[in-house]
């Protein structure tokens, strides 16, 4: 089928798409009639003529380049992009490795910069387009249970950049907001370690993935709405 067959359709890339919030993100992205673009590392070929996956490590520039032009050549466009691929490793800040630094930040910031890029000059070219990116509450709010510097380095500048998307933007058709969790069930977080995190929120629980999904299609279907940094924390943003 060729691209111009699609040119009504519209079309999302979500990054980190294999499990957790961003294989919700796909199937809601879907449910809404969006033809997506799904990549992660270990991502599997979908069945569905609808989705597209594309393996790639994002931290490297080549992944964005591959996805955007793969999402291009077979849908014909790019309406949105979530950013939603991200490493968490929660240690005393002496303790952060090179190692460490070197994965948080390829894939929390290199990973974000390259495809927004690319995704943005292509929203430029259609006359706009939504970028979200998914951020972290312990930006806004340290805890002293969760030693996470790497973290608000990394997911506090794409809070900030998210503003300046949005300013920069504003003008020309494209929104920039951000989706800021709390702790969510996802697989990356072991059943035994769920009471200690639901503690950690206000209303004592964790968050489930359809509430992070639900936050981003209110986004996504908000066109007043840009530069926004909407919490889905359980409370955590609001004190303790």
């Amino acid at each position: 089928m060729s691209s111009q067959d699609h040119q009504d359709q519209k079309v999302a890339v979500i990054t980190g798409a294999s499990q957790g919030i961003g294989a919700g993100l796909v199937d809601a992205y879907r449910k809404l009639g969006y033809a997506v673009v799904a990549t992660s590392r270990t991502i599997a070929p979908s069945n569905d003529a609808g989705v597209l996956t594309v393996q790639g490590d994002i931290a490297d520039p080549g992944t964005a380049e591959r996805v955007i032009a793969a999402g291009v050549e077979r849908f014909g466009r790019i309406d949105t992009l979530i950013n939603n691929a991200g490493i968490f490793v929660a240690k005393p800040f002496t303790n952060y490795t090179r190692d460490d630094y070197a994965a948080v930040t390829g894939v929390n910031l290199a990973g974000f910069f390259h495809i927004t890029q690319l995704a943005i000059e292509r929203m430029l070219a259609q006359g706009g387009g939504h970028i979200v990116n998914v951020t972290t509450s312990l930006v806004d709010n340290a805890d002293s249970n969760v030693p996470s510097v790497l973290a608000s380095l990394t997911k506090g500048g794409l809070q900030s950049a998210t503003k300046s998307l949005a300013i920069e933007y504003a003008t020309r058709g494209i929104r920039t907001n951000a989706v800021s969790p709390g702790i969510i069930k996802t697989p990356m977080h072991p059943a035994e370690t769920h009471e200690t995190f639901a503690a950690l929120h206000p209303v004592g629980r964790m968050g489930e993935v359809s509430d992070i999904v639900d936050a981003v299609i209110y986004l996504e279907d908000a066109p007043f709405v840009t530069g926004e940094i909407l919490h889905v924390d359980g409370g955590m943003s609001a004190g303790r």
